[in-house]
């Protein structure tokens, strides 16, 4: 519920801090004094449009904060955490028993919105606003005009908002494989086309029969038998320079070493080059056995060299068709195969989701008549009370009916079904929407009726009622003050009220009064208690004239109201 409000620089205002008791609040005082500025206010601090005109005249802003306690209320709890507002208003973390919403417009109509401390959009405030306080008033938007509260106030009264709620959880799970089965589906032809690409594509390469390394070894030997010609004669050269000739490497290193070995002493120059010798004849040896293996080895069959050629053209050309690198054929076959196997498997897949949307459908489907049937019951019920509570608000001519329209696609995320309060004000006229009632006064009759049917069951702490007895007076005012009373009983309930009827039934009087002076005029808001509550009264019955009678009138009205709450 609504526990505080501080408002400065907002219209007529300069400075107010109100803290704001549970059960029925009024607002009283003399017309133009502004009443509706608190209202206003608070309107703003729950999302409704900035205007700079209502900043104070002279003023570089407006600034309204509004704090509730949710400590009952679990719905906005867990909307604050997922939204990562759930902190305390200083910024660090509270424990979801407060919340604070603040609202700041500059002279310029500049508008800044923050819930507990951090800065959120008007849209989050209206979301989270919805679920803390219901605003009825005759000019403003009421939430009583939404289909969707309508929804949300049959199923609360019914007692079937939890089976409601697994049915949103069952369309929006039947949904999801729906979209993915269909998507599947529609992609099937596509897919049938792709797999007969892969196939074919798969089959060539495997044709190809290319292993880990081939082309490396292929260009290679390409390049080998290209040169067979050069190898050869330059492998004779170097054979005859080794060792075949007189005048050949072996054959110096051989006379080298004869000489120094003929000396008769030594040097350890001497000796190490003597030792290098030694070691170059090993390699120049070991070297001639290894090109003389090579010649004996050596083919340079041009046959071969034709088919090395032929293979490498046939793997050359098929990297070019896939835009790849001939050594990526290999993993590129295996990507392909993956592939296959996978658009393989949808056909099993499609099926499986086929299965399973239907078994989520028909989870869905049993959900939701069961829903239906209860909410038929429930409408029939809700309707009479609805209708019983209008006849005592001087509406005997009125009918509230609650039509359950079957949905054009016959499922729905809500039910099988729209849900629309509709009434009639006079005999013989068609129900219409609440939406298209003419009268405001009506309206504020229909909703506060709804309300006292609902309250018991209603989700939303605080109710707010701005002048909802315009157009009524004597008996059905006392009635219109006593519903309010109840009201405020099981929660909350703030009014600006006219009738002395009304105000006498409050817990909690406040009385609003314009104070001019020669360069503004400012509102002031006050709590009134004991002779000031009845003073008030008494002006509300008599006018400026306050008589004892009128006093007297007051003091009875008063005791009365806190008679009937005793009783």
């Amino acid at each position: 519920m609504l526990t505080h409000l501080s408002v400065n620089n907002f219209a007529l205002v300069d400075s107010l801090d109100l803290e704001i008791a549970a059960g029925m609040t009024a607002l009283t005082g003399e017309t133009g004094a502004g009443k509706s500025i608190m209202l206003d206010a608070l309107g703003l601090a729950l999302g409704d449009r900035a205007d700079a005109e209502r900043v104070r005249s002279g003023a570089e802003r407006a600034d309204i904060h509004a704090t509730f306690d949710i400590s009952r209320l679990a719905a906005a709890q867990r909307w604050l955490a997922q939204h990562d507002l759930d902190g305390s208003p200083d910024g660090s973390s509270g424990r979801g028993e407060e919340c604070l919403l603040r609202r700041v417009i500059t002279a310029e109509g500049r508008s800044r919105a923050y819930i507990n401390g951090q800065p959120a959009t008007l849209q989050q405030l209206r979301t989270l606003g919805d679920m803390l306080i219901d605003i009825h008033s005759q000019h403003e938007h009421q939430s009583l005009l939404k289909k969707d509260t309508h929804r949300r106030l049959l199923d609360e009264f019914g007692g079937h908002a939890d089976l409601a709620r697994d049915i949103r959880c069952a369309h929006r799970e039947w949904q999801e494989v729906r979209r993915r089965y269909e998507t599947l589906r529609d992609n099937a032809e596509e897919t049938g086309a792709r797999q007969q690409l892969l196939r074919y594509q798969v089959e060539e390469l495997a044709l190809l029969g290319l292993e880990d390394g081939e082309v490396e070894a292929l260009e290679a030997r390409q390049k080998t038998l290209a040169n067979a010609e050069t190898i050869a004669h330059t492998s004779q050269q170097l054979a005859h320079l080794c060792g075949s000739e007189d005048q050949c490497l072996q054959d110096g290193l051989q006379r080298a070493l004869q000489q120094l070995q003929q000396l008769p002493e030594k040097t350890a120059p001497l000796r190490e080059a003597e030792q290098l010798l030694n070691n170059a004849l090993i390699q120049v040896e070991e070297a001639q056995r290894e090109i003389e293996h090579h010649i004996d080895s050596f083919d340079a069959d041009p046959a071969q060299l034709q088919e090395v050629e032929s293979r490498l053209t046939a793997i050359y050309e098929i990297a070019r068709k896939h835009r790849v690198q001939p050594r990526q054929l290999g993993e590129l076959q295996r990507q392909l195969q993956e592939e296959m196997a996978a658009l393989c498997g949808e056909d099993a897949q499609l099926d499986a989701l086929e299965a399973k949307a239907a078994a989520f459908e028909q989870a869905y489907r049993q959900q939701a008549e069961k829903l239906s049937g209860l909410r038929q019951k429930t409408a029939r019920r809700l309707g009479k009370a609805i209708n019983a509570q209008l006849r005592e608000l001087a509406m005997a001519d009125a009918t509230l009916g609650i039509e359950l329209q079957p949905l054009a696609d016959k499922a729905g995320p809500q039910g099988l079904e729209n849900i629309e309060f509709l009434i009639s004000t006079n005999p013989g006229q068609p129900p219409r929407p609440l939406a298209k009632v003419a009268s405001g006064g009506e309206l504020s009759r229909i909703s506060l009726a709804i309300q006292v049917v609902t309250a018991q069951t209603s989700t939303t702490p605080t109710l707010v009622f701005d002048e909802v007895d315009v157009g009524i007076g004597g008996a059905t005012a006392d009635v219109v003050g006593r519903l309010l009373r109840r009201l405020g009983e099981q929660g909350q309930v703030i009014c600006v009220t006219h009738l002395a009827q009304v105000a006498s039934k409050a817990h909690q009087h406040l009385l609003v009064a314009k104070r001019a002076t020669r360069k503004r005029a400012l509102s002031t808001l006050v709590t009134l208690s004991g002779e000031d509550k009845i003073g008030e009264i008494a002006r509300m019955l008599g006018g400026a004239t306050i008589t004892d009678q009128s006093r007297a009138h007051a003091r009875e009205m008063v005791a009365d109201a806190g008679a009937a709450t005793a009783d």
